[in-house]
Order: structure tokens, then sequence, then C-alpha cells
């Protein structure tokens, strides 16, 4: 039976293999329409083959992914994000990055977020540090206010969904006149990732994909920070949405977010 260590050692050799496509891919245009506002581009097609190979091949896992889908077992399963924050990519904005998470028992023990454009990699495994590059990081804490910042999700909303524009719209203002300054980097996975590295306060997604969600989640975990879906409930890979962050940070999202619902 592969430990956890071995199981990371196995996802950051595959990232590895797919930064390089990553990177010489950059600025692809859309290439697959997926639905009205969303596209994957050929290279999100390619990396997504290739981390399901190598990971399937080398762990005898299945794996779960954006562009390809699969059947998620909650009882072991790789999820696969081959480029989060495609029309990000497609543009050549750096904000965007690969997310590689295995999942046991219904959650997440061990994680890879990749930031090819700024030479950025994030690993955890459950019960262990966050390591940038291979080195350990200090538990995150809470910052002077003066330069406090929070990770903003999306605006735009689905019909139907719990959080409308309305409401993210409100949040947004109400955030912005707190001591937490917002901002919208168009990747979840990158907010998520800034957290775990101290570089932002807080992170709010929206989005009820385990995809997006899932390594931050157990990044920010590990980082000691808290984690709750977008309702203030544990964490799990069927939640929508995700707050995370230091105590205060989250504690001061959550209560502003239980507000604006309930009014």
């Amino acid at each position: 039976m592969r430990t956890l260590e071995n199981m990371l050692e196995v996802a950051v050799a595959a990232v590895e293999d797919a930064e390089r496509l990553f990177t010489d891919g950059l600025g692809a245009m859309p290439a697959h329409h997926k639905k009205q506002g969303d596209f994957a581009t050929e290279v999100d097609l390619a990396i997504e083959a290739l981390l399901r190979s190598r990971l399937r091949e080398e762990t005898g896992i299945d794996v779960y992914g954006e562009e390809a889908g699969g059947v998620y077992n909650p009882e072991a399963t790789w999820i696969v994000d081959p480029i989060d924050g495609t029309s990000n990519y497609a543009a050549g904005n750096p904000s965007c990055a690969i997310l590689a998470t295995l999942v046991l028992d219904d959650e997440p023990v061990v994680a890879v977020t990749s930031i090819p454009t700024l030479r950025t990699r994030l690993t955890a495994v459950k019960g262990g540090p966050v390591h940038l590059g291979g080195r350990p990081l200090p538990a995150i804490t809470e910052r002077d206010a003066l330069v406090a910042q929070v990770g903003f999700s999306s605006l735009g909303s689905k019909a139907g969904h719990v959080f409308s524009e309305t409401s993210r719209f409100e949040l947004l203002a109400r955030l912005t006149a707190s001591p937490l300054r917002p901002r919208i980097t168009g990747s979840v996975g990158i907010d998520l990732g800034f957290t775990a590295q101290g570089i932002f306060d807080a992170a709010i997604s929206f989005s009820p994909y385990m995809w997006d969600n899932a390594a931050g989640v157990l990044l920010v975990r590990s980082a000691g920070g808290v984690v709750t879906d977008a309702f203030g409930q544990p964490w799990t890979p069927r939640s929508t949405g995700v707050i995370a962050g230091t105590s205060p940070a989250h504690r001061l999202i959550l209560n502003t977010m239980n507000d604006i619902l309930e009014t």
C-alpha cells in the first residue's frame, strides 16, 4: 500500500510534465465550447489526458476530471482540473493553475496546486504542513488590516444558484468596506493557494465543483486555516462553495454572507 507521501511524489511528477504543456501552450484559443461562456482549449484536454493516464497507471486509482469527467468514488479518487482559470489562460493572463487532489474516504489527503506562470508549486498531505517548492511554510496568521486581502471567486451567477449576482455584489460591497480588501483573480485554485501561503487572509469560492475546490481546501487546512463550505458547514467534495482563511477573516466573511442571505 502506497503512503500519502508516495502518492504525492507520483502527483508531483505527473504535474511537472503537465507544466511543460501548460507553459508551451499559454495563450491557446478556445477549441471546445461546452456551454454558454464556458470553453476548453486543446491544452486543457492534453493536460487532463496526461494526468489521467499517469495517475491511473501509477496508483490504480481512477480520475475524475473537469474535461473528461469520470465517476467520483468517495473511497478513492483523483480529482483533476487541468487548467483552473481557462479564460485567463487563453488571454495570456498568468492567473491560472493546474490542480490535482487525491480524495480518500471523502476528504482530500494529497494536493498539488501548480501556478507555472509564477513558478509556484504548492503541495500538502493530510497531517502535514503546506510546502512551497519543497520547503515547508509556517501556519497562516492574521495580519495588519492595512494589507489584509480576500480572494473573491466571481461576480457572475447562473440562474438558480443560491448566491445570486445581487447577493455577490452586496457581499463584495460590504467586504470592500471591511478590513478585507477583495481581489478577483479569476481562479479559485489561485485564491485558495494564495490563502495557504498567507498572501490572502481568506478566499471565497462560490463554485459547486470539487475540481475547483478540493486542492485548495487541503492546502488551507494544512496551513492551519479555517475551512467550511459557503454556509459554514463542514466542507465535503459535494459542497457548494468554500470559505477558507484565518479564523477572524473566516468569521467576518461568514457572518456577512449569512446576514445578506437572511435579508
